[in-house]
């Protein structure tokens, strides 16, 4: 697989990582687009990667272009890559509100990958939901699929209108996360814990939690009741958290999250 990366930022690097440790492809068969000269250097140095201001030089020779930049930079990189893109290349899109359509008819390709990440793939343990153009050839697509699950786990759906629900849920989710964990360390700070204690308490918990569902394949629901004894400490918790909104607040974020991409991919498409 030959790959051109345009933006060598901390996602660019991350799919750099990830498809070298996976053994996808080896460093001299990508190139990786960046504008700042010391980005450059280290990609170079780090991997082995080619790496070059050029988008044309980039893209020439690539099956899979890669678009990591930021979204309001694409139309600038577009027309340099519409040049230089190889007919039976596919272009795979990691922008966040950018949508199939804006870049098919920027790049003036029909093959199209659009995917939604979220930042843990930055240490592989990521969630990408994406989904391709019916003219999109299946080898590119498996292509992208196989990158996609190297940065963690990747589910393709149907239709570009799931990737707003995907923003919503596991693209804007690890804030929610570093949210609650951020609440439970103040908590445990309020009624007497150290702070650096409380901080391994309550990362432990929530990774251990995750773990132990994933692992086991039981609801979320048989598992909170195997940790709630009749009239015990964890029930009045309980609760306490229902009472103050806690499943409505998460509701209500992931629909808030929801609205606004919908808000922004239709901005982009007038």
């Amino acid at each position: 697989m030959r790959l051109a990366l345009v933006g060598g930022g901390a996602m660019g690097e991350a799919i750099v990582a990830a498809v070298l440790k996976a053994g996808l492809t080896t460093p001299d068969a990508i190139a990786v687009v960046e504008l700042v000269a010391s980005r450059r250097d280290y990609l170079a140095k780090t991997y082995g990667v080619a790496v070059t201001d050029s988008h044309g030089g980039a893209v020439a020779a690539a099956d899979l272009v890669l678009l990591a930049v930021k979204p309001q930079d694409f139309e600038k990189a577009a027309g340099q890559i519409a040049q230089a893109m190889p007919s039976g290349a596919a272009a795979v899109s990691i922008m966040a509100g950018v949508t199939v359509g804006r870049i098919a008819k920027a790049l003036s390709t029909s093959a199209v990958v659009r995917a939604m990440p979220n930042t843990p793939a930055q240490i592989g343990e990521g969630m990408t939901v994406w989904t391709a153009t019916p003219e999109t050839p299946a080898d590119a697509k498996e292509s992208a699929r196989s990158v996609f699950a190297a940065l963690g786990r990747e589910a393709f759906v149907p239709d570009e209108k799931y990737l707003d629900m995907a923003t919503a849920l596991s693209g804007s989710g690890p804030a929610y996360v570093f949210l609650f964990i951020e609440a439970l360390i103040d908590a445990g700070v309020h009624v007497g814990l150290a702070r650096d204690l409380a901080t391994t308490m309550a990362l432990q918990t929530v990774l251990g939690s995750a773990r132990y569902m994933d692992a086991t394949g039981t609801h979320p629901a048989l598992l909170r009741n195997q940790v709630t004894s009749p009239a015990g400490t964890t029930a009045e918790a309980l609760r306490a958290l229902e009472a103050g909104g806690l499943r409505a607040a998460v509701l209500e974020a992931v629909i808030a999250a929801y609205n606004r991409s919908r808000a922004l991919g239709e901005t982009e498409t007038k």
